[in-house]
C-alpha cells in the first residue's frame, strides 16, 4: 500500500500567476512626491535673504531646512530677477481674487446704470419730438 497525500501537485510547466503591480522604484517615487515639502512664498524668501547675508554657508542652511542646494540656488535666481524686474517695472501685478469680484460687480452697476440712462434719454427725445409738432 502506498501513501498518498491530500496536497495538489503542480507540474513543473504550470507556473502561479503574477499580480501585475508596479515595480518597486515607482512606488518609492510616488511615496517621495506625495511626502516631498511644499516650501510657501515666505518660507523661500526667507531662505534666500539667509542665504545671500553670508552668516551662514548655503550647504548649512540647506542641510538646516533640508533643502537640496540646486533648489536654493534655484529660489535665490528667481527671487534675484523677480526683484530686477520689479525695479525696471517690468512686471504688472495680478489682481486678487476680491479685487476681480469688485471690478465685476461695478462694471455690472455701470452697464444697468448706462441702459437706464440710454432709456430715459430716448423717452425724453421722443417727448421732445411730440411737443414741437
Amino acid at each position: 500500500m502506498s501513501k498518498t497525500s491530500n496536497v495538489p501537485t503542480t507540474s513543473t510547466t504550470e507556473q502561479p500567476k503574477k499580480q501585475k503591480s508596479k515595480p518597486v522604484l515607482s512606488v518609492i517615487k510616488d511615496i517621495q512626491r506625495q511626502s516631498r515639502r511644499h516650501y510657501s512664498a515666505e518660507e523661500k524668501i526667507r531662505i534666500v535673504l539667509e542665504g545671500l547675508r553670508g552668516e551662514e554657508s548655503v550647504a548649512e542652511i540647506c542641510r538646516r531646512e533640508g533643502l537640496n542646494t540646486n533648489i536654493f540656488y534655484r529660489w535665490s535666481k528667481e527671487f534675484l530677477e523677480a526683484g530686477k524686474k520689479r525695479l525696471n517695472g517690468d512686471t504688472t501685478r495680478e489682481a486678487t481674487a476680491p479685487e476681480v469680484q469688485s471690478i465685476k460687480s461695478e462694471n455690472e452697476a455701470l452697464k444697468q446704470l448706462v441702459a437706464e440712462l440710454s432709456l430715459e434719454n430716448r423717452l425724453l427725445k421722443k417727448n421732445l419730438k411730440a411737443e414741437q409738432e
